[in-house]
């Protein structure tokens, strides 16, 4: 056998003749050839958003933009949607602006019927005519008996290995066998997810939380938008997200949750239209748009709130966001104790920390001062989780609810892979008290789902009983045994994060730094950034620990995401729809589906 491999672009002429021609050969010889092509992307000078093969929710409002690079300024831009211009077909004129970058745009549209959609943009220049032709598909799927409400739970950085983690630590296992399973692996339905985003193999937490809010690709840092080639971060071609479709098409409460800056990316995600995700005022202040305010917002981030003479705000302005939302009948509470006395509104702004929230074990086992400060009395996500609840489920009309466990992500790239677990674990808590509710609310869907992998695995155990230290104290195959974590109260939490027989867990991806495998007592980053380049963080040298090179560039301190599909668990009404192997889009369509929205209807 002649094995040949092509390295070229299967859209190239190139790629494609040589493939002809190794085709050719193999029939006229009778010699097997093997043979590969390796499909790379192609870059378009004619660039359409929403991109090839986007799907719709019927009625799901967009902004329908092009932007075409060449050479020398077009002379027109002509659109067709299955055949008909544009303009007719939309109802509304387009702006166009003929450049060395031309654009044509058309705002706040949408494809009333399901089926297929067909755009064909010419652009006409002094050197003839260029064409490029894209495909939609346009849903309007609904289950017979649609549900009520929908809970959507994402564990930020929450891989198949995290969830794992958090089982071995809180239910132990026996024998070979798990003594228990968590709430989370205890649904009807199983599905694996697909990360990547429109520009990258590897997604951010904005990019693939946008995918699940909108159901459609955006590019690293974006969300709710297809980001174009403008510096505005605002500008972007917007699609409308699953608050906006909850509040407009069924008048549904909408909340979101989070142990993570409340204008962090993952809740962010779910109301705000940005090309970047740092523009973390400007959320804020978006969150009080009624286009897509929640009715419940729970999490830390006040500093985005505050006016800049607060301490501790970034404002860069004097607005008072807290009492602009008082002001729209919001209930405020800035500690746990001020959460649970919040009353029976059914609009409530909780801010429990200036940014992130500090991660369970710091809040409720070490209770260490010099890492929470002042923020000594902050909710668990199990209270907020509880809370967000029983406020939104008193509408009629169901609600939408979004719980991020935000700090999972931020333990790994930390590479504190006990942090994480025991955020993984309190995220599961707050997955079993969902479930509660929908034992008496059997027209409530629960979706479990990570928006990202980290590259984070369970190697074996690791301990120095025997006087083996670093890499040699790694116990593998049959020497590895079982951890000895312990949980005598039965609550779920192991009672000591640093048994004398520990996990194993290693790290496929991450900067120089010192391992010792051990539990930090406080939260120690693996490296620090000196003269442009990471470096291995001393600190944690002098906890004992063997030097680890890096495995990626060196211009970043943290462990980075991985691309691996993640696991998604579901149940209740349309959870049949999360099977198999499927895109992150396809968690929008499982949610509008299974709420029956149509988003050819308005809430009057």
């Amino acid at each position: 056998m002649y094995h040949f491999s092509i390295l070229k672009s299967c859209h190239s002429h190139l790629g494609r003749t040589l493939v002809t021609l190794l085709v050719l050969v193999s029939l006229m010889s009778g010699m097997t050839i093997s043979y590969a092509v390796f499909c790379l992307k192609k870059k378009y000078a004619i660039s359409i958003m929403p991109i090839d093969r986007a799907k719709f929710l019927s009625g799901q409002k967009f902004d329908f933009a092009i932007e075409v690079k060449t050479d020398t300024p077009a002379k027109a831009i002509e659109v067709t949607i299955n055949g008909s211009a544009a303009e007719k077909y939309f109802g509304k004129q387009a702006i166009t602006k003929l450049e060395t970058m031309s654009t044509y745009r058309i705002n706040d549209v949408a494809f009333p019927q399901a089926g297929k959609v067909i755009v064909t943009a010419a652009v006409t220049t002094a050197q003839g005519v260029e064409k490029r032709t894209i495909n939609y598909d346009i849903i309007a799927d609904k289950i017979n008996k649609p549900a009520k409400n929908v809970i959507l739970f994402v564990g930020d950085g929450m891989s198949l290995q995290a969830r794992q983690i958090a089982r071995i630590l809180s239910k132990g296992i026996t024998e070979g066998k798990y003594n228990d399973l968590l709430e989370m692996d205890k649904m009807s339905n199983l599905a694996l997810i697909t990360t990547s985003g429109n520009d990258s193999l590897v997604t951010d937490s904005a990019n693939s939380a946008s995918a699940y809010a909108t159901g459609h690709k955006s590019t690293v840092n974006a969300m709710g938008v297809y980001a174009d080639s403008t510096k505005d971060p605002f500008d972007d071609p917007k699609v409308e997200n699953i608050i906006e479709l909850a509040k407009r098409t069924r008048g549904m409460s909408t909340g979101i949750v989070s142990t993570a800056n409340i204008t962090d990316a993952t809740p962010a995600a779910m109301l705000a239209h940005t090309r970047k995700r740092s523009e973390q005022n400007f959320i804020a202040a978006e969150m009080l748009n009624p286009l897509h305010r929640p009715d419940v917002i729970l999490g830390g981030g006040s500093r985005h709130f505050l006016p800049k003479s607060v301490p501790g705000s970034k404002r860069t302005d004097d607005r008072n966001l807290v009492d602009e939302f008082k002001g729209q009948g919001y209930a405020v509470a800035t500690s746990k104790t001020e959460l649970k006395n919040a009353g029976t509104t059914d609009k409530l702004l909780g801010l429990f920390q200036l940014d992130n929230m500090d991660v369970y074990v710091d809040r409720e086992v070490t209770k260490n001062p010099a890492v929470l400060g002042k923020f000594t009395d902050q909710p668990t996500l199990m209270d907020m989780t509880k809370t967000a609840i029983n406020t939104l489920s008193k509408n009629k009309n169901g609600f939408f609810l979004m719980v991020e466990g935000a700090s999972i992500d931020k333990q790994l790239h930390t590479m504190d892979w006990q942090r994480a677990a025991y955020d993984t674990i309190e995220m599961d808590k707050a997955v079993g008290i969902a479930k509660e509710f929908a034992k008496k609310n059997a027209d409530t869907l629960i979706i479990v789902v990570a928006d990202h992998a980290h590259g984070a695995s369970i190697t074996g155990t690791y301990h120095e009983q025997d006087g083996k230290t670093g890499r040699e104290a790694v116990r593998i195959y049959a020497d590895a045994g079982w951890p000895t974590f312990a949980d005598a109260d039965g609550d779920g939490f192991p009672d000591d994060p640093n048994p004398s027989v520990t996990l194993a867990v290693q790290f496929a991806n991450h900067p120089d730094y010192y391992e010792n495998y051990q539990f930090q007592s406080v939260p120690t980053a693996p490296a620090i950034m000196a003269n442009g380049k990471a470096i291995a963080n001393p600190t944690r040298a002098e906890q004992g620990g063997a030097l680890r090179e890096g495995n990626i560039p060196a211009s970043d301190p943290s462990e980075f995401h991985a691309a691996d599909d993640v696991p998604l668990t579901a149940e209740g009404p349309g959870a049949d729809y999360f099977k198999g192997v499927m895109d992150n889009t396809e968690v929008f369509y499982g949610i509008v589906r299974a709420l029956g929205l149509d988003g050819r209807k308005s809430q009057k």
